[in-house]
Order: structure tokens, then sequence, then C-alpha cells
């Protein structure tokens, strides 16, 4: 097969020949009908073969994109230029200490620090953090982790949990050198600095020791890289001698664990997007076991913390907060008595704490010793509210207070809390309001609003001021009637015109919403007079669990067509130049990338799909790849149900790959990545370019050290980002500043 070089019209220089990877068919058979897959030998990440193919896509990709090198440089500097690199977190308390994250200039990792907390009985003072300084010293502190050191002779680093015990005294880290998220924890003894013998391998996220400090708990994934069990270290015993606390066999769950805020519980949260089960262990009386809250054989989604509640005569009795969709599509939060627990579910009795609201989703509640605390999502927005404890689901429960922000599009949530604080942490940020970090202080009878403390704003350098971009919220209609919420990210000095260029992103699934938030690198592009739309679209949570429910499984491609509705409303709103838009998303956001190009090519200059889930059917018709089985409660089960076979072969992108013109394509990757394998992009490029009737490159970017998320350090994730970011701007001609925008 002969390949023609791809010339840049503006060097005609030519470039490389596109690789083109052999065809081996390989048939895939299900419910009467046959796949040849003639990319699937791309799979085998062991081939020096599959090796020296992906190496020529990325000589390909760079000789492709080698004119876009300045343009990349030009926004890594201006990310570069907008940050602080040297700086530090807010100190966020846990027990009798300040723990803090600082970054220096230069370094690509993050330092976690430490100092000593005062107690001196005026409680909202205690909780106050000390005063920091970006690259000054505090007095006393101690450096916990400087993953700059870890890193050294490392092709990648990340850390997937940490856990100190309650007196302070020992540290568990964990620590993943791939990029295929399974860690190896150490203990460090922070009296002596000295790191301890215990080692265990291939980890999942999540470490917690025992209040005691006695055990740390840990996660475990099996073959399929799933996480189904989770264990107890006992310091100084052999890690094969480790206690299974539980294992979870049915492959469609997912497990994890955390303390309950009290500490006097381990929770167990088994559960997948549908339905859930929790189950306690008492810490104070260990060898009883777990104790199952509410069995999965009900069919209920929820969340149980357990906690103790005073009641008028001061007596403290066990309670359970559920969050819950029983008969609460978008959730509610009960109070349970444990005692109601052992009756029939129909007939258990439940206090509402949080009713049920077809314009607000209950996402999730905890309590601290006054309060519990919830959040909610409503016009779209995160938002977090408060409710004392007294009086707690009877006739004299108070009402909620939400701390009061000005901006119209904004997201607040819960940073942390700890159980006896009289505060909790939030986080904020809009889409030009750089993150800040806020204590509230809880609502007392003498403040009954309680009280927003500022405690930082994270600085942008380089001239940043928010009056030079604007943010609006926007509709889209698409083909059935249904609103599709927009965001409308703009440089204020761009004209309604139609003549700027113009970039839609989009999501979609998960119930995962695209909250508002500030990104430096996001400014490069409104600084050269594109336009961002953050699409809403269904199958993601931003109006309430029907909106996710009209996104997935055999209402999945309402996901794809109000992306392209999303483009049109663009196309029309006399912003930008139609025939100057690109698309971006990543992960099942890839997918949607993929999806529309099949069903929309024409309406997009280019499309970047990062970490792209593009061979969706072949991945979960194996149950035995990676997460396979946790997706069925999100895509329907081809194996198992022919509608659902038919359904996702009439959309998956590699599979529908047809003889259309296609834009400029970009497929970003990772080779480690354990969520969205690489062999997917690589097959789905081979069979674009033999596809597409146009000239315009399909490109495939590949990091070989990197996971999910790409590489691991600051400044490579800002080239990686400023690569996604040329290509956007070089295929919709806006490779300019506008006129006093930039870095100053």
């Amino acid at each position: 097969m002969t390949q023609t070089p791809v010339q840049h019209p503006a060097d005609k220089t030519p470039a490389a020949a596109a690789p083109v990877a052999r065809k081996v068919p390989f048939e895939r058979s299900h419910h009467g009908d046959t796949f040849v897959d003639n990319y699937e030998w791309l799979r085998a990440k062991d081939s020096a073969d599959v090796v020296e193919h992906l190496k020529a896509e990325n000589a390909y990709q760079e000789a492709v994109t080698a004119h876009q090198e300045p343009l990349r440089e030009a926004i890594f500097q201006e990310i570069k230029g907008r940050t602080q690199e040297t700086d530090l977190s807010v100190p966020n308390r846990k027990d009798g200490w300040w723990y803090y994250t600082r970054s220096v200039e230069g370094k690509e990792y993050g330092i976690q620090c430490r100092v000593k907390a005062r107690d001196t009985g005026d409680a909202v003072a205690d909780w106050t953090p000390p005063a920091v300084e970006a690259g000054v010293e505090l007095s006393g502190e101690e450096v916990l982790l400087d993953c700059n050191v870890e890193a050294e002779g490392q092709p990648f680093i990340a850390v997937g949990g940490t856990a100190v015990t309650v007196d302070g005294n020992l540290y568990a880290y964990a620590v993943d050198n791939a990029g295929d998220e399974r860690f190896t924890l150490r203990f460090k003894d922070l009296r002596t600095g000295e790191l301890l013998p215990d080692v265990i391998e291939n980890i999942f996220y999540g470490v917690s020791f025992s209040p005691d400090g006695t055990r740390l708990f840990y996660t475990v994934v099996d073959d399929a890289w799933r996480p189904y069990q989770v264990k107890a270290h006992v310091l100084g015993t052999p890690v094969t001698d480790d206690e299974v606390i539980y294992q979870e066999d049915d492959v469609a769950m997912w497990l994890g664990f955390d303390l309950s805020s009290d500490r006097r519980h381990l929770v167990l949260s088994i559960g997948c997007s549908e339905y859930s089960e929790t189950r306690l262990l008492r810490f104070d009386d260990y060898d009883a076991g777990l104790f199952t809250v509410i069995s999965r054989d009900e069919h209920v989604l929820y969340e149980a913390e357990p906690f103790l509640l005073e009641g008028p005569d001061g007596r403290k009795t066990e309670k359970l907060l559920v969050t819950h969709n029983r008969n609460a599509i978008n959730s509610m939060v009960s109070l349970v008595d444990p005692a109601e627990l052992t009756k029939p579910l129909a007939e258990q009795e439940w206090s509402t704490v949080v009713g049920h609201s077809d314009q607000v989703r209950v996402n999730g509640a905890g309590v601290t010793s006054t309060h519990v605390v919830v959040s909610i999502r409503k016009d779209t927005i995160e938002r977090v509210q408060v409710i004392a404890l007294d009086g707690l689901g009877t006739p004299a429960q108070g009402d909620p207070v939400e701390p009061a922000f000005e901006e119209e599009l904004y997201t607040a949530g819960v940073a942390g809390s700890d159980y006896e604080a009289p505060v909790i942490r939030m986080g904020y940020t809009s889409y030009f309001t750089p993150s800040r970090v806020y204590d509230f202080v809880l609502p007392t009878a003498s403040q009954p609003a309680g009280e927003l403390l500022l405690r930082k704003e994270s600085p942008v350098l380089g001239g940043y001021s928010p009056a030079d971009y604007v943010a609006t919220r926007e509709w889209a209609t698409a083909a059935d009637g249904t609103r599709i919420p927009l965001s409308v990210l703009r440089h204020a000095s761009v004209k309604q015109d139609s003549t700027a260029a113009g970039l839609v992103y989009g999501y979609g699934s998960y119930e995962l919403s695209m909250d508002p938030g500030f990104g430096i690198p996001r400014l490069s592009l409104l600084d050269r007079g594109i336009v961002f739309v953050i699409a809403h679209i269904r199958g993601g949570g931003e109006l309430g669990r029907h909106w996710y429910e009209d996104g997935k499984k055999l209402r999945k491609k309402n996901t794809f067509t109000d992306f392209v509705a999303a483009t049109d409303w663009l196309a029309g709103s006399g912003w930008v130049d139609p025939s100057r838009i690109a698309a971006m998303g990543g992960s099942a956001g890839g997918l949607l990338m993929g999806a529309v190009a099949n069903l929309a090519p024409e309406k997009y200059a280019a499309i970047v799909a990062a970490v792209p889930f593009v061979d969706a059917l072949t991945t979960i018709l194996d149950p035995e790849l990676p997460l396979s089985a946790l997706e069925w409660e999100e895509w329907g089960n081809p194996i198992t149900d022919p509608e659902v076979y038919a359904y996702m072969k009439s959309y998956t992108p590699y599979e529908n790959v047809g003889a259309l013109a296609y834009p400029k394509i970009a497929a970003v990757t990772s080779f480690n990545d354990t969520r969205v394998l690489y062999v997917e992009p690589a097959k789905w490029v081979q069979v674009l370019r033999s596809s597409s009737t146009s000239a315009e490159p399909i490109v495939m970017k590949i990091e070989m050290d990197g996971g999910h998320g790409g590489a691991s350090g600051r400044y490579v994730q800002w080239r990686e980002r400023a690569w996604d970011y040329a290509f956007v701007a070089d295929s919709v001609d806006a490779t300019e500043l506008l006129p006093g925008a930039g870095v100053k």
C-alpha cells in the first residue's frame, strides 16, 4: 500500500509517510454478527513489532506537527508565565498537625510537609491555618514526602494515597512509577525519618490507619484491574499474612473504603452506577466482623455514614445518615436507627433530613460533631449546605444554611472537614476566578448564617485580569427539543461578527459534570480569539439523575447528538466562522469525539481525542480486559443482550468509520493507560486513514511513560496541554494573540 506524504499548506514540505499497520484479520462473532478486525494484533503490548509501530506513529505526528513547535513553546511559556511556580497549599489540620504541599520553581513535583498545631481553647483560632508565604519555610516544618526525590531515576510518579497515625508518628505513602495505577506502599517513622522494612506491592488508591495505629487498610485489584479486596496489614508482620477484610467477587461491582467521620467504623462501599451496598466494621468490636446496612439485593443506590446523635436528654445514640435513591431518583438524605435495619426494607421507618426534589440533585452527605454537611446540585451548579444536628430528622430540625457566592457560574464544594472542627474547608472556583480556599465557620446560635473566611486565592501572574474575559450560560436545542446548557467563554474583545474561531468541549458519561473551573492553559486559547464552549450534554450530571439516565445505555446516542447540537448553536451564534470550529474530549469524551467524527465530520476543522474510548464494543465484549465488566451498568451488556450489542455496534467509533471527509484528527494516548488501552486509538487511526476521503492528516501522539492522565511532572503536563492547544489553534487558524492579550 502506498501513502501520499502529508504536506502542510504553509511550507509545502513533504512530511513523513503515515505508518501503515499490516492487516491481520481477526473475527469477532456475537449474536449472529461477525466483525473482522484487521488491527487487533496491535493489542500485543510486549511485541517488538507493536512498540516499533507506536514509535513510528510518534515520529509521524512529530513530522506532521513540526511547524506547530513555536506555537507550542509560546503556549507553554504563557502557562509558565502565569503560574506562581514557588507556592504552597493552605495548611489543613488533622489531629495535632497542619499538613500542606509546597511547589518550588524548577521542580516538577510537590513536597508534602507539616508543622505542629496549637490548642489554645479558642476553637476557631485553633482551626485557623498558620500564615504561610511562598518560598518561606515555616518554623518547625517537617518534610514528609518530597516527590522530586522519589522521582529521581524514574520515568513517572504518582501518589495514590497517604496516611498518618492519630499520634502523628507513622506515615504511609503509595507511589506508582509506571503510570499503570498500581502502587507500592511504604512506611516512614516520622520521629526518626527512617523507612520501615514493610513494603506492600501492587495496591490500589487509598490507604488508612486504624484509629489506634495498629493496622493499615488498603485495597487490591484483580486481574481486570477492578478493586476487589480490602486488606489490613499489621506493621512488622509478613505481607503474606495480611488479613482480607472483605473480597467482592461480583465482577460488575467496585469496592472501596474509608473511615467514618468520627473514626469509629471502617466503611466499605461496594457498588456500580445503579445500586450499592455498605458494610461497616466497628473498631471497638473488631472481631464481630462486617455488618451490612442495606443489601444490594434491594437495588438501592446509597451511602451510609454511622455517627452518634445526641438527643434532648443529652444521651448519644447510634444513627446512620443515609443518602439514597429509594423512591427518589435525584436522591435524598434520611436518618435511620440501626434497629430498623433488622426489619424488611419496606417496613423500616426512616426520618427525612433532606427531601427529594426534581430540581435538586443530592450528591452526598457527611457529618461533623455539630452539623450534617450536604453536597447538592441545583441549576447545574454544585453547592454546599449545612444542617445543625439539633432536632435532626424531627419537626424541630433547622433550615439548611448555604454559603453565598456572587457569581452565576461557579463551583463550590467541601475540600475537607474534621469531625470536631468548628469549620469546614471549602474550595471555590469559576471560569475566571482562580481557585479559592475558604473556611466556613459552621453556624451557631450567635452566628446563624455562619461565616466565610477566605484563606487563599491562587495567584495568577502575567497581568491576569478576570475583566478581560466573559462567561455566559447559553442553551442549544437538540433534535428532540431538549435544551442543552452551554458555558460559553471568550475574550472580552472578541466581536460577534462571525469571524472568530471556536472550540467545543464535552464529556457526557458516568453522571460526571463539567463544572465551572479556572484553568490557566485555557487562557492561551481565549487570548487567540477562540470562543470556548463547554457542552453540558446528556450522560453527564448537570441537570440531575434524569440527565444522566437520558444519556446512557440504549439512550447513549443522545450524548453525541447533543454535542452536535451544541456545535450547531456555536456555528449559528454569530460569534464564529462555522468553518473554524474544533472539538475536544477525553476518555469517554474521546468516544464522543469518535462518534461525532462519524456523525458530522463536516462540522469540524479538527478533533482532538485524548485517551479515547473508541473501540468500546470490543472492550466491553471481553470481561477479561481491564474494568470491562464494570462498564455494563453504563453502556449495557452486549455479551448477553443482543439489543445492546446492536445499539453499541451502531455507534462505537472504530466500527463505524466510513468513506467520509474526516477533518484533522489527533488521538492522544499513553502506553501504560489501564483504563483506555492504547490499542483503541492505535487501531482507530489506522482505519480512519484508510477510509478518509480527505487529505487532512490523522495522527496519534503516544506518551510511552504515562498513564490515563498522561505524564506526571507539571512541566511535562504543561507541554502536553500546549501540544493539544497548539494543534487546535493551528487547525482553526487562530495562532496569533489578540491585540493587548497574552502574558504581560
